[in-house]
C-alpha cells in the first residue's frame, strides 16, 4: 500500500465511513491516478478535467457512479492532500429524473410462484419485496435480526450506516419459521450463509436469484432486487400508507426521495381524467 492510499484510508476510516465506501473511494482515486500513469499528487485541474470527459463520453459511466468518482476525487483534493481550491474544480454530474421501474402484483405472484419449491430463494425474494430490504441489507442480515415474536426486522448498519426497524409481514413468519428449523442457525449467524463457508451470500448471489425467478415466471422486464425495493414502496402507498411510515420503512433520509413513488403509483396517474374523456362524441 502506497503512503497516498494508507491515509487516505485512515482519514475515511476516523470520520466513520464503511468498508463499502472505503473501498469504492480508494479504488476511484487508484483509476483516476492509473489512466494517467502518474501520482495523484502530481496532478491538477486539467487532468480532473480529461478524466471526467472520459468517464461520461468515452466510458459512458452511469449517474451514480459518475459522482461517486467526483465525491472520491474531492475528498482527495480536500482532506488528504489539503487543496481546498481544487474541489470546485470537480462539478457533479446533474441528476437524472428517472421513473423507478415498478412490478404489478400480478408480476411479483408469479415470481414467487416460480421459486415456490426452493425455501431458500423463496426467502429472499419475499424479504426484499415484502420488507423493502436493499440487496446489501438482506446480504449481512442475521439470523437474530428477524424479531418473529413482535414481527420486527432489525435492519443493522444500512445506507448511511443508519438502523432501523421494518415490519415482518405476518405471511413471512412461516417462511422464517421453516427456515430456521432447516438451517439451525445461531441469533449471530448469517441468515444466508455461503456454501462452503462462514461467510454470508455474496449480494451478486441475490441478484441472480431474482433474476432467474424474474426468467422463470417470464417477466420481459428487467428485474433486480431494487426493483422489488421500488415495487414495495409503490404498493404501501397505493395501499394508502402514509408517506412518512413508508420513508421509515426504506430509512430515507430526504422525504423527497420517497415521493418520487407517488409519481409511478397507478392510483396517482389514473385519478386525473384525460381531457378526451371530456369531449363530447
Amino acid at each position: 500500500m502506497t503512503p497516498l492510499r494508507q491515509r487516505m484510508t485512515e482519514e475515511l476510516r476516523r470520520r466513520n465511513y464503511g468498508d463499502r465506501t472505503i473501498e469504492t473511494y480508494v479504488r476511484s482515486v487508484a483509476a483516476f491516478a492509473k489512466f494517467f500513469n502518474r501520482s495523484p499528487t502530481l496532478l491538477g485541474p486539467d487532468q480532473v478535467r480529461q478524466y471526467q470527459l472520459h468517464l461520461r463520453d468515452e466510458r459512458k459511466l452511469s449517474f451514480s457512479t459518475y459522482n461517486t468518482t467526483s465525491c472520491a476525487l474531492r475528498f482527495l483534493y480536500l482532506v488528504v492532500l489539503q487543496k481546498a481550491d481544487m474541489v470546485g474544480m470537480i462539478p457533479y454530474a446533474r441528476r437524472e429524473q428517472r421513473l423507478p421501474s415498478i412490478l404489478s402484483q400480478d408480476e411479483v405472484e408469479r415470481m414467487r410462484g416460480a421459486v415456490a419449491l426452493r425455501p431458500r430463494d423463496r426467502l429472499i425474494i419475499d424479504l426484499l419485496y415484502g420488507c423493502g430490504l436493499r440487496v446489501q441489507e438482506l446480504s449481512t442480515l442475521r439470523a437474530g435480526d428477524l424479531d418473529v415474536a413482535r414481527k420486527l426486522v432489525h435492519v443493522r448498519c444500512g445506507k448511511g450506516r443508519k438502523d432501523r426497524l421494518v415490519p415482518l409481514s405476518t405471511s413471512l413468519i412461516e417462511l422464517v419459521t421453516a427456515w430456521r428449523a432447516l438451517m439451525a442457525p445461531r441469533p449471530d449467524d448469517w441468515l444466508f450463509r455461503a456454501v462452503g463457508s462462514d461467510g454470508h451470500l455474496a449480494a451478486r448471489t441475490l441478484q441472480r436469484v431474482v433474476e432467474d425467478a424474474a426468467l422463470e415466471a417470464k417477466i420481459p422486464k428487467k428485474v433486480t432486487p431494487h426493483v422489488l425495493r421500488h415495487s414495495y414502496a409503490t404498493h404501501m402507498l397505493e395501499a394508502g400508507i402514509d408517506v412518512r411510515v413508508v420513508q421509515s420503512c426504506l430509512g430515507h433520509a430526504r422525504i423527497d426521495t420517497t415521493l418520487r413513488y407517488h409519481h409511478v403509483s397507478r392510483y396517482v396517474v389514473t385519478a386525473t381524467m384525460s381531457p378526451l374523456d371530456l369531449l363530447k362524441h
